[in-house]
């Protein structure tokens, strides 16, 4: 079984290594990163399913560990992500019933994590 918050801590150590080689295009994506998934019209819980279900269909481990960490800091329930996985093997087909799978499995080891 993937470890997904050492996936996750991997991946915020690379990208911070990537900063202090182009650190204005790496604080350029931090403020779209902040103004795409601020509270508006759709909620950040909304926006992080969305991105957490795109991360599914693009098969992105890292991905899928930085925002199965996001859902469930922003609230997010197990059925709420069950149904978002739903909709990304809609999109996604076969390959994402796997990455759906291991999606479920990242969210359930944060959801872990945050109870304890």
């Amino acid at each position: 079984m993937k470890d997904y918050a050492a996936i996750a801590n991997e991946y915020h150590a690379g990208y911070g290594q990537l900063a202090k080689e182009i650190p204005a295009t790496t604080k350029a994506f931090g403020e779209l990163v902040t103004n795409a998934t601020q509270d508006a019209v759709l909620s950040k819980k909304t926006k992080e399913l969305i991105a957490f279900a795109i991360a599914i269909t693009v098969r992105c481990d890292g991905c899928i560990a930085s925002h199965a960490k996001a859902v469930c800091n922003v609230g997010a329930s197990r059925q709420e992500v069950a149904k978002m996985i739903g909709v990304a093997v809609l999109m996604g087909g076969g390959p994402s019933t796997v990455y759906g799978a291991e999606a479920l499995r990242a969210f359930d080891q944060f959801a872990s994590l945050k109870s304890a």
